[in-house]
C-alpha cells in the first residue's frame, strides 16, 4: 500500500499507457538508444486519478474486482468516516461550558437580533444581559433600536440558524459552527484527494484538521472566524474543480495523432475557449460570503484572483500557447474577474438584505435627503457605504490592550493562545484533590501539528520555488491569504485564533510532506517502509498530542497540576 500511495503523490503528473515505440526506435536499441517515453499533453493538463492499488485486497483475500470496487468507494467512504469522527468529538457536550464565552457576548446576541429584527438591535451591558440570557426562566432584554456593530452580518446569520432551531442558549448558538467545522473536515478530505490525486493523503489532511486543537475549539464556540474559514475553504475547493474542468476543455480541443496521443498546439493553446465556468462563479459567491462574515475575506479574494490567473497562464502554456499571458488576457481574464469580484460584491450586498428592509437599522437612513456629487447613487447604498466607512475606521483604530492579544509573528509557533474560559473548582464535578481543579477552554492549535507544519511550509516553498509544483504554490497562496495581511495591522489588537482561517492549508502542507516522506516513484521497498514508519509515527504523535490536550479544549474538570503540566510555554498562561 505504501508504494501505491507514494507513486500517486511523488510525481506531479501521470501519463497514459505508452504505445510501442516506432520501428526506427526499436532498431536503434541495438546501439544503446532509448527513446524518451511519450507523454500525452492531455494528462499534463489534467492528471488522471491513479488506479487503486491491489496490495491490501490481495492481503485480505479479496478478488480483484471486489478490491477495485471497495477502493473506488473509499473516495467517499474514507472522507465521510473522517468527518463522522470529527463531528462526534465536536458535538460531544457542545453546551459546555454553560456560559457566554469570550466574544460570544457579541455574536450570539447579534445573531438573535438578526433573527428577530433583521438587523442588530441594542442589548444592555453584558454584565446584565448575559446572566439574564442564561437564567431560568430566561429573560431576553433586546431593544429594537439599531446599534453600531464592527462586522458584516453573514457570520451572525449562520449562528442565528442554530438559535432558530434550538433557542438562545449555548448549544443553540454553537450548533452551526460545529456543523461547519465538521463539514470543513469532509471538504478538506475531498480537496486533498483532488489536489494530490490520492484518497489516502486527502483523508490524512482531513484527519489532521479533525484533531487540530484550534479548529476543534473554534468549532465549539460562536465566533465568526470559523465561518470565514468554511467559506474560504469552499471557495478553494470550487477553484480546484474549476481548474480541472477548464483544463479538461483545453485537453479535448487538442488534435490527436495516429497513435492516439495529443500534443501541444499553438492555435488551441491561444484561441480555444474554456466555456462557462460555474465553479468559478460559485467560488466568487463563497468569497463574497467570507467577506460578509469578516472583512479579512477580501484579502483572500485578491490572493485567489491572482492565483487563478496564474493557473490559466500555466494551462495555456501546457496546451501550446507561445504567448500564454497574452492568450489569458484575451480569452480568460475578463471572465475570471467577472466570475469572482462582481459575484462576490453582489453576494456581499445580499447579506445586508435585512438591514436594507429595516427602518431602525443603524445608519439605515443616513443618506436620505442628502445631496452632493454622489446623490445619483441610491440612498440605501450610500447609507451602507457611510456605515461601512465608520466600521473601517473603528477596526483599524482598535488598539486597546488585551491580555491575550498577540503578534502575527508568533502565531505559527503558538506563542500566545487565547483562553476563552477558565475557572477554578474545588468541590464540584468530582474534584477531590487538595490542590484544587481547573476548567479551561484554550484556543490552542495542536502543538506537534503546528510545529510540523512550520517545516512542511519550508518544504512547500522548495517545491514551489525550485520544482515549480503548482500544488505547493496553491497551498502557500491560501496560507498567505489568511496570514500575511495581518502583518499590516500589527498596531491593532489581534488574536491568534484569527489563524483558524488558514489551518486547513497547514494540514494540506503536512499531508504533502508526509507524501514526500513515503518516497518518490521508483524508491526501494526499504526506503518506502522507512518513510511509511516515519510518517506513521508523526501522525500518531499528532493524534496523541490532541488527546493529551483534549481536557483543556473542552473545559473538563481536571486537577490543577494536570492543567499546569499542559502549559508547555509560559506564554500559554
Amino acid at each position: 500500500m505504501t508504494s501505491d500511495i507514494a507513486a500517486q503523490v511523488g510525481a506531479d503528473t501521470d501519463a497514459r499507457p505508452k504505445t510501442d515505440p516506432p520501428p526506427w526506435a526499436r532498431r536503434l536499441r541495438r546501439f544503446g538508444y532509448e527513446a524518451r517515453p511519450r507523454t500525452d499533453t492531455r494528462d499534463l493538463l489534467v492528471p488522471p486519478f491513479p488506479e487503486p492499488g491491489s496490495r491490501v485486497g490481495e492481503a485480505l483475500g479479496l478478488s480483484p474486482a471486489l478490491t477495485h470496487r471497495v477502493t473506488k468507494a473509499m473516495a467517499w467512504v474514507g472522507p465521510v468516516l473522517v468527518a463522522v469522527l470529527a463531528g462526534a468529538i465536536r458535538f460531544w457536550n457542545l453546551g459546555r461550558p454553560r456560559s457566554v464565552a469570550f466574544d460570544e457576548t457579541y455574536y450570539a446576541k447579534d445573531a438573535w437580533a438578526l433573527l428577530k429584527l433583521g438587523y442588530e438591535g441594542t442589548w444592555p451591558d453584558r454584565k446584565i444581559a448575559d446572566p439574564q440570557i442564561l437564567a431560568d426562566p430566561q429573560v431576553i432584554p433586546l431593544s429594537d433600536t439599531g446599534t453600531f456593530v464592527a462586522h458584516p452580518p453573514m457570520g451572525k446569520w449562520v449562528i442565528a440558524l442554530g438559535e432558530w432551531m434550538f433557542g438562545l442558549n449555548p448549544f443553540g448558538w454553537r450548533f452551526m459552527t460545529a456543523v461547519l467545522g465538521t463539514l470543513s473536515v469532509l471538504m478538506l478530505c475531498r480537496i486533498g484527494r483532488r489536489l494530490f490525486r490520492s484518497t489516502a493523503l486527502g483523508c490524512l489532511a482531513g484527519l489532521l484538521l479533525a484533531v487540530d486543537g484550534l479548529h476543534f475549539v473554534m468549532s465549539r464556540i460562536a465566533l465568526l472566524d470559523l465561518v470565514v474559514m468554511f467559506f474560504v475553504l469552499a471557495a478553494f475547493g470550487c477553484l480546484l474543480v474549476d481548474r480541472d474542468r477548464a483544463r479538461a476543455r483545453l485537453a479535448e480541443a487538442l488534435p490527436v495523432d495516429a497513435d492516439g496521443f495529443a500534443g501541444p498546439h499553438q492555435h488551441t493553446g491561444e484561441h480555444a475557449g474554456m466555456g462557462v465556468r460555474p465553479w468559478r462563479i460559485a467560488a466568487g459567491a463563497m468569497l463574497g460570503l467570507a467577506a460578509a462574515s469578516k472583512w479579512n475575506g477580501l484579502y483572500v479574494l485578491a490572493f485567489f484572483m491572482v492565483m487563478t490567473v496564474l493557473w490559466d497562464v500555466a494551462s495555456r502554456r501546457v496546451a501550446g500557447a507561445r504567448r500564454p499571458y497574452l492568450a489569458v488576457l484575451r480569452k480568460d481574464l475578463g471572465w475570471s474577474v467577472l466570475s469572482l469580484a462582481p459575484v462576490a460584491l453582489v453576494t456581499y450586498l445580499m447579506t445586508w438584505t435585512g438591514w436594507f428592509l429595516s427602518d431602525k437599522g443603524y445608519g439605515r437612513h443616513w443618506a436620505d435627503g442628502r445631496g452632493g456629487p454622489w446623490s445619483w447613487i441610491p440612498a440605501p447604498l450610500r447609507s451602507l457605504w457611510h456605515y461601512e466607512h465608520a466600521v473601517y475606521e473603528f477596526n483599524v483604530a482598535l488598539d486597546s490592550w488585551h491580555r491575550y492579544e498577540s503578534s502575527p509573528w508568533s502565531w505559527l509557533v503558538l506563542g500566545r493562545p487565547v483562553a476563552y474560559s477558565y475557572e477554578t473548582d474545588f468541590a464540584q464535578d468530582g474534584c477531590r484533590t487538595a490542590s484544587g481543579c481547573s476548567q479551561a477552554v484554550l484556543a490552542l492549535g495542536t502543538p506537534l501539528l503546528w510545529w510540523a507544519a512550520c517545516f512542511a511550509l519550508l518544504y512547500l516553498l522548495y517545491r514551489w520555488a525550485l520544482r515549480r509544483d503548482w500544488r505547493a504554490g496553491a497551498v502557500l497562496c491560501a496560507v498567505g491569504a489568511g496570514y500575511l495581511p495581518w502583518f499590516l495591522y500589527q498596531d491593532r489588537t489581534v488574536f491568534s485564533f484569527y489563524a483558524v482561517v488558514f489551518v486547513p492549508y497547514l494540514c494540506l502542507a503536512v499531508a504533502m510532506a508526509v507524501g514526500a516522506m513515503l518516497g518518490p516513484p521508483g524508491s526501494s521497498e526499504r526506503r518506502r517502509a522507512v518513510g511509511a514508519m516515519s510518517a506513521g509515527v508523526l501522525v500518531l504523535l499528532i493524534v496523541w498530542n490532541f488527546i493529551y490536550f483534549f481536557p483543556i479544549y473542552t473545559g473538563a474538570t481536571i486537577p490543577y497540576p494536570d492543567w499546569h503540566s499542559r502549559m508547555w510555554l509560559d506564554t500559554w498562561i
